[in-house]
């Protein structure tokens, strides 16, 4: 459309426009000579700008040295707390329930009362043993007097010897009687007195009862015995876990003189443990029993480790994850976890040399330890390595590095410590 509007805007131009027209032409070069002459003339004073400011500035980041210290390889497990004592609380005599002295739950102690059966034919049967032990002692009385007839009449060939005989033998068999009911009597009084009466064997926390009062309870020692309750010891309590062959041989050759794992020189070895809900590992115990067999099925050995529990915490049951020293103590460099790059498989740091230039070196990372990662192999103790600004780093460019303090140790690290030292 402009090109048609322009058309016969042309064509209505008077001769002495297109004559002036036709003067102006020329001077069109000139024009653009300096309008190429003030943009190559801006080229240059950018260009001279960039050569005086040399580029942008090299990046800051943070460095540090290795951490220095001796540490200890620590081994991971799963396992389950059982309790040091669990009792089946079963009656030794048959009988109706009449009483039961706790609420559910609750704890007890080595002793007290628990359930209480009828005591009435227990009582019966206790006054006939002794009403059979009087008759014996009767009987045993009257073969004593007639044997010490039988020795004067025996001089005097009065009665024959063979008669004598028959009364030492009357006078053995009611003594036998005798000690006989004795041992009736006493049964009938340990049914009465103690049977009938069942109490806590051990100091723990009973279950729900399984029995109410009124029921029929059978005692005795077979396998058909009534399950009156459950009692299982709370503080100490042990947990259980299991571990490979492999690790069991390399406990055992840094393990004391004696060559258990569950000793050492200075005491049991000492274990730390967390729950399902917990980030540390904040509950110390010791080792106090590693099994005597590796299990065929699974080529792995149990282990045992005691823990104090007076707040009634852990629970026979609960799964845990323990910590177990892996190796003997050895000296080692740790830096931050945050410092530490991957590429594909491998792990590196950037260091910091001594010309300011950040290299890039392949290391072999270890355990965690109080909030350091453990470096084993491909770092050494005056490499300044970056923990802040990784990101603006590269390899072969030239940093400025500010140095940094060593990491504070942790509350919970400091804790273990502790520990470890008393």
């Amino acid at each position: 459309m402009a090109i048609a509007e322009a058309a016969p805007r042309a064509a209505t131009l008077t001769k002495p426009a297109r004559r002036t027209a036709r003067l102006t032409e020329p001077a069109k070069p000139a024009a653009v000579v300096l309008v190429v002459a003030a943009l190559l003339a801006l080229a240059g004073c950018g260009q001279g700008g960039q050569q005086q400011s040399g580029g942008p500035p090299p990046p800051t980041v943070t460095v540090t040295k290795p951490v220095q210290r001796s540490v200890v390889d620590q081994d991971e497990y799963v396992g389950r707390f059982v309790a040091v004592d669990s009792v089946e609380v079963r009656s030794r005599v048959s009988g109706y329930l009449s009483e039961i002295h706790f609420t559910d739950g609750q704890m007890v102690k080595k002793g007290d009362l628990l359930f209480v059966i009828d005591h009435r034919p227990f009582q019966i049967v206790l006054d006939q043993m002794r009403a059979n032990l009087a008759q014996a002692r009767a009987n045993l009385a009257f073969t004593e007097a007639d044997l010490a007839r039988g020795q004067e009449l025996v001089h005097n060939k009065t009665i024959t010897e063979q008669t004598y005989d028959q009364r030492i033998q009357a006078k053995r068999v009611a003594e036998a009687s005798v000690a006989a009911q004795e041992a009736m009597v006493h049964q009938a009084e340990l049914d009465l007195n103690d049977y009938s009466e069942l109490r806590a064997p051990v100091d723990g926390r009973i279950g729900d009862r399984r029995v109410s009062v009124g029921n029929l309870v059978t005692g005795g020692n077979g396998s058909n015995t009534t399950l009156l309750a459950t009692i299982v010891s709370v503080d100490p309590i042990r947990f259980e876990f299991t571990f490979d062959e492999a690790s069991y041989l390399r406990y055992q050759r840094f393990a004391g003189a004696n060559g258990q794992m569950g000793s050492t020189e200075g005491g049991a070895v000492p274990v730390a443990l967390k729950l399902i809900d917990e980030t540390d590992f904040t509950h110390i115990g010791k080792m106090d029993f590693v099994d005597n067999v590796i299990d065929r099925s699974s080529g792995t050995i149990r282990g045992r480790a005691v823990f104090a529990n007076p707040g009634g915490l852990f629970t026979p049951g609960m799964f845990g994850r323990v910590r177990v020293p892996g190796s003997p103590p050895y000296a080692a460099l740790l830096i931050p976890d945050a410092a530490i790059g991957t590429e594909q498989a491998r792990k590196y740091v950037l260091v910091v040399d001594d010309g300011g230039v950040a290299r890039q070196k392949y290391v072999i990372p270890g355990q965690l330890d109080d909030g350091l990662r453990v470096i084993k192999d491909g770092l050494a103790p005056s490499d300044r390595v970056i923990v802040n600004g990784l990101m603006r780093a590269r390899p072969g460019v030239k940093v400025v590095a500010e140095e940094q303090g060593a990491p504070a140790a942790s509350s919970a690290g400091k804790a273990a410590a502790q520990v470890k030292a008393d």
